[in-house]
């Protein structure tokens, strides 16, 4: 993978690529952002370029250096990651030790400290001492949640790389790069937080027919106020997806916001694209605020439900509110 097919994080890949075209490497850089914003992902695709010899400013993905990197061969590639609870100093000196053999066959090395922000305070200070006395072959990128918890001192001496939280539209990409049918990915780009929660939930046992479960409903919902209490008793409460009720009211608040999709002609956007038509035909039933309202009471069930009211009791005070609107 190279950086440029990486998704989203557009402020990250500029500042990279900028890096590589002008010649301009940095010996550390800091990579803070949000859990499932590709912080790892664009480090490894940054050190492939980095150590590619191709003529291009991004790995080529053919030349031999590439080729190493992507069969995992390439020795000098570094990853630290917490032992446990943290990154303790044994394994910052071990880094160094390994940093310190010359080799030959490359002019870099580049290290890639997970979680920074977890290393004891002898770590820190340690790797604090190899920043300060950087060796020119030598790159750091140090991934974070968050900068603000790493050392002032170390912040200092590195690159910051700000990255954002995937956009939907983004993540919608990358997974229909990767082959995962797009009508519960759809879904599951507005309901996790980055690609790999996304992939999670769309694997989850349950998820397909849970979405099949909220169309039934959120029609019955409208316009057959029986059929839809009968279906939250067949379908949810008597089955195991009634183990899951905070995820269904979410998919519940997206069908309603697809409504409200469609009638200001964002066809593009709406997460259940395969109801099209029913949507057509029934979007105008009510107007924008009213759909605001139905989004409303459902996320108030979320809360009862929390606040420990019956999921059952709750899902049907639900359907009464938004029967009479």
């Amino acid at each position: 993978m190279s950086i440029a097919q990486l998704a989203g994080q557009p402020k990250a890949k500029r500042i990279l690529f900028y890096a590589l075209t002008s010649g301009k490497v940095s010996h550390a850089y800091l990579f803070s952002g949000p859990p499932g914003s590709g912080r790892m992902n664009m480090a490894m695709a940054f050190a492939k370029a980095l150590f590619c010899t191709g003529e291009g400013d991004d790995a080529c993905g053919e030349c031999l250096e590439c080729r190493k990197f992507e069969h995992g061969n390439q020795p000098d590639l570094h990853l630290v990651e917490p032992d446990g609870n943290s990154i303790k100093i044994d394994q910052i000196r071990e880094l160094q030790r390994e940093l310190a053999y010359r080799n030959i066959s490359t002019s870099r090395k580049i290290y890639i400290v997970q979680r920074v922000e977890t290393m004891t305070l002898q770590a820190a200070n340690s790797l604090l001492k190899f920043l300060e006395e950087p060796q020119s072959p030598v790159v750091a990128i140090l991934l974070t949640e968050n900068g603000q918890a790493v050392l002032p001192t170390i912040r200092s001496r590195t690159q910051w790389v700000p990255f954002m939280p995937l956009a939907p539209h983004d993540m919608l990409q990358s997974l229909a790069n990767e082959g995962v049918p797009q009508l519960p990915a759809r879904a599951a780009v507005h309901l996790a937080s980055g690609l790999d929660a996304c992939r999670a939930l769309i694997q989850q046992n349950g998820f397909a027919e849970m979405r099949n479960v909220v169309i039934q409903l959120g029609k019955d919902s409208l316009t057959r106020f029986t059929a839809a209490m009968m279906s939250a008793q067949q379908h949810i409460f008597k089955t195991e997806l009634g183990e899951q009720p905070q995820l269904l009211l979410s998919l519940l608040v997206l069908w309603y916001k697809d409504m409200i999709h469609f009638q200001a002609g964002r066809h593009e956007a709406l997460v259940f694209i395969d109801q099209l038509d029913w949507i057509g035909k029934h979007a105008f039933s009510r107007s924008a605020e009213g759909w605001v309202k139905c989004m409303e009471y459902t996320l108030e069930a979320g809360k009862r439900m929390r606040a420990h009211v019956s999921p059952q009791l709750a899902l049907e005070q639900l359907l009464i509110r938004v029967q009479e609107g």
